[in-house]
């Protein structure tokens, strides 16, 4: 057999056994009888390691992996640090009022807090706009980047791409979040082997000697012209985690999906842990393509692992890595799946609907238009620049909203209607038409502007309903 085919042989291999795996367990857990519950949530079954498994899994995607080791230094290290604080926020503020207002979306605690059923519509719309749009091409395009450089394929990015949709699609449209989670933990073991398995091999192809790389290439200060100047750390970058880790449907549905706040608070804090060793799988072996190659971008980590790893062993990786790009393109469909279900079908249009049927042709759908955007994302220059950049347009809008949910007590929710359209207004303009600062700055100066301005139009809005009713 030559090499080529024994990769692929291995990689089909271990692909069906993790569907395999995946089919048995869900054949054998207990279904709840709530069918929203049941699909979107696992039925609250899931136990902390299939939690942290999902955690980390729907996260180190390709487009973490491709992406981080693309950057070929180390200063991107802190997206990875930086996740372990938005998980404690999860963990020890969000998952405990999630779990106290019996949340099925994360939506919903804006509806319980503020109680304006609108409010919690709008916000999922945003979400529903960013997953379209930007996270599951994203995925769909580093995912299929990543094949293509290591098994050197002829096929386009659009083949490899439509090839990752539909797999993912099946995981979503008919096994619901119980086989993701599942699915997600398998994978996500392998990942953490092979991941391993690539810096040891990639240490083994250069002697163990870094020496060579440049100065640069190791900082973890950065300055102003770099990907993340190190003032950013005191500004925004703290506040985009806490926004994908503690409200960001897609990260904190498995959370909602553990059997108590306990469990699911155990499942955040091994996630957490994990995250602060990943740059030795995510990132050290892109700085140890910096040597070998030059400065190559993107395809850093698919060659480096073509290139280093024995034939049978990089089949098992490439299976490892599909198993991760459709971990996060399958929680992503689910999760939409769930905020419009949810949040606006059943709520607004037909609250008898069929909800996993209504899910399936979300999903369908959210995989057929996302698929049709991966073009555009082929000439972005930093892949991981390009989405934490255009994330901000909803990110710090809806967070600020969260913010204002949590820590007022009372707010007319009409003023938090106002500030989600000016917040994403203000970062539209610092995107598209005026950028005077780094881009994690500007999203700093977009949170607390709209939290200002949602705070002082209650203010204004309260004092004409209290001259209202007083008249009365």
């Amino acid at each position: 057999m030559d090499s080529n085919a024994l990769q692929v042989a291995v990689f089909v291999a271990l692909t069906a056994l993790v569907a395999l795996l995946t089919w048995w367990r869900c054949r054998r857990a207990v279904h709840s009888a709530n069918a929203s519950r049941d699909y979107f949530l696992a039925g609250g079954t899931l136990a902390w390691p299939f939690i942290a498994g999902s955690l980390l899994l729907t996260n180190l995607s390709a487009e973490q992996i491709v992406g981080m080791n693309g950057a070929q230094m180390m200063l991107v290290a802190w997206w990875e640090f930086g996740a372990a604080a938005g998980l404690l926020v999860l963990a020890h503020v969000l998952v405990p009022m999630y779990y106290r207002h019996d949340c099925t979306t994360t939506t919903e605690l804006l509806e319980k807090r503020l109680g304006d059923p609108a409010l919690r519509r709008v916000v999922s719309v945003l979400f529903l706009a960013g997953y379209m749009f930007i996270l599951l091409p994203v995925v769909l395009y580093t995912g299929a980047v990543f094949m293509k450089s290591m098994f050197g394929l002829e096929w386009s990015i659009a083949t490899i791409a439509a090839l990752f949709a539909a797999g993912g699609l099946a995981y979503a449209a008919f096994g619901g979040l119980r086989a993701i989670a599942i699915s997600d933990t398998w994978n996500g073991i392998g990942l953490l082997v092979m991941g391993v398995a690539v810096t040891l091999f990639a240490l083994a192809a250069v002697d163990w000697d870094l020496s060579g790389v440049p100065a640069e290439r190791w900082t973890l200060v950065g300055d102003s012209d770099s990907d993340i100047p190190w003032h950013t750390l005191l500004t925004g970058m703290v506040f985009i985690h806490i926004f994908y880790w503690g409200t960001n449907m897609v990260i904190a549905q498995r959370a909602l999906a553990a059997r108590s706040v306990r469990e699911a608070q155990k499942g955040i804090y091994a996630a957490a842990a994990f995250k602060l060793v990943t740059p030795l799988l995510v990132i050290l072996p892109g700085v140890i393509a910096y040597k070998l190659y030059g400065d190559v971008g993107d395809v850093a980590y698919g060659r480096l692992v073509a290139d280093v790893l024995p034939d049978w062993l990089s089949g098992a990786f490439a299976a490892v890595i599909a198993g991760a790009v459709l971990s996060s393109f399958n929680s992503c469909l689910n999760s939409a799946s769930a905020l419009y279900t949810c949040d606006i079908h059943l709520a607004k249009l037909n609250p008898d609907a069929d909800a996993r049927r209504i899910g399936q042709r979300v999903a369908l759908v959210f995989a057929a238009v996302s698929l049709a955007m991966v073009p555009l994302y082929q000439h972005a220059e930093s892949i991981i620049a390009t989405l934490q950049q255009l994330n901000g347009l909803y990110s710090m809008p809806v967070l600020a909203a969260f913010i204002v949910a949590v820590l007022f007590k009372r707010i007319d929710s009409r003023a938090v209607r106002g500030g989600l359209v000016f917040g994403a207004a203000l970062y539209a303009v610092f995107t598209f038409a005026w950028t005077p600062l780094h881009y994690i700055h500007l999203m700093f100066i977009t949170l607390v502007a709209t939290v200002s301005l949602t705070w002082v139009l209650g203010r204004v809005l309260d004092g004409r309903s209290a001259v209202a009713l007083g008249k009365a």
